[in-house]
C-alpha cells in the first residue's frame, strides 16, 4: 500500500515540476518495482540509511521511468534539458527524505506494536507453564475413614483449631 502511496505521490509531483504526464502501464510498473525492492528488505527492522538509501534509489529509478514512459513534454529552465532541472532533483529529493522518514516512523510504530502484542502472550506462556508444574506436583490423596484428616494434625494448645476445607492446602488457624 505504502509503495502505491510513494509511486503516485512522486508521479504526481513530476508533472508538478514539469514533466510530462505518466502512462498508466508505467505506474503499474513502477509500483511493481518499488513493491519489489520493499518486499526484498522486508524481514526485519531497517534503519533510517538503509530507507533513505533505497528511497533516493527508487526516487531516481522513477524518474528516469517516469521521463521514458511519458510523452515529451518541452524543456524548461525548471526541468531542464531530459528532466534533471533543479526543479526535478528537489522534488524527487524531498519524496525521498519523507518516505523515508514515514518508512521509519512506520517501521518503529509496527515494530513497538508487535512487541506489546508478544509480551502479554509470553507472560501468559510463563504463567501456563507455572499453573501445570503446579498441578503435576499435586498428588491425589488416598481416601482415609471419613470425618479424620488425610494425615494427623499436631496440637500445640488448646486454641489451635484445625479447619477442614475442601481444596489443598489444608491449613492451621489459631482462634
Amino acid at each position: 500500500m505504502f509503495a502505491a502511496a510513494c509511486v503516485l505521490v512522486s508521479a504526481a509531483l513530476h508533472v508538478l515540476a514539469g514533466g510530462a504526464p505518466v502512462r498508466g502501464e508505467t505506474l503499474v510498473a513502477a509500483m511493481v518495482l518499488t513493491w519489489l525492492g520493499a518486499f526484498l528488505l522486508a524481514g526485519r527492522q531497517r534503519g533510517m540509511e538503509v530507507l533513505l538509501s533505497a528511497s533516493f534509489g527508487a526516487q531516481y529509478g522513477m524518474h528516469h521511468l517516469f521521463t521514458v514512459g511519458a510523452a515529451h513534454a518541452s524543456p524548461s529552465p525548471w526541468t531542464g534539458e531530459h528532466g534533471t532541472g533543479l526543479g526535478m532533483v528537489l522534488i524527487h529529493a524531498a519524496i525521498a527524505v519523507l518516505s523515508a522518514w514515514v518508512l521509519e516512523h512506520g517501521e518503529s510504530a509496527l515494530a513497538m506494536i508487535v512487541h506489546l502484542a508478544v509480551t502479554p502472550v509470553r507472560g501468559l506462556r510463563a504463567v501456563l507453564r507455572v499453573l501445570a508444574g503446579a498441578l503435576a506436583d499435586i498428588a491425589p490423596l488416598s481416601p482415609g475413614p471419613v470425618g479424620e484428616p488425610p494425615f494427623p494434625v499436631p496440637r500445640r494448645s488448646d486454641f489451635v483449631v484445625v479447619v477442614a476445607r475442601r481444596g489443598p492446602p489444608l491449613a492451621v488457624s489459631v482462634l
